[in-house]
């Protein structure tokens, strides 16, 4: 990878659906060097997909929580599956310091939350403990 692939990775992140004859224009070379470069980037799944983000809040979730969770050694990999596979968690990984595996919950409010952390993610099996932060505001 050199500065071209690396800008060419920043405007993508800022606007994964850039025109590649914007990114040409901008890094001053022509489009079939900007597709070339990209799809080489892809076939070294340095890019690995393109995707939207979405305000949870206009889409009735109020309330976005990260979660920390414990789980016994034996089940984690188990469990985190299980996590991934509950509708409103959007994102799940497993981690090395105060919680094995963290995510995050889009719940229409707090008492939807409660029913997900009891109902869904706390009867899943191995779960010894829940950590859950409500989001205030996303900075970044």
């Amino acid at each position: 990878m050199d500065e071209k692939d690396r800008k060419i990775i920043e405007l993508l992140t800022e606007n994964a659906r850039i025109p590649f004859t914007e990114i040409a224009k901008k890094l001053g070379v022509t489009e079939t060097t900007v597709r070339k470069r990209i799809e080489e980037m892809e076939s070294k799944k340095i890019i690995k997909k393109y995707t939207i983000e979405v305000n949870p809040e206009k889409l009735g979730y109020r309330t976005v929580t990260i979660l920390g969770m414990d789980v016994e050694p034996k089940y984690l990999l188990e469990a985190a599956k299980k996590l991934a596979g509950i509708e409103e968690t959007k994102w799940v990984a497993t981690s090395t310091g105060d919680h094995m595996i963290m995510c995050e919950i889009w719940a229409k409010n707090t008492e939807d939350l409660m029913k997900i952390l009891t109902n869904k993610i706390g009867k899943i099996k191995g779960v010894k403990d829940l950590c859950p932060a409500i989001i205030m505001e996303r900075i970044k």
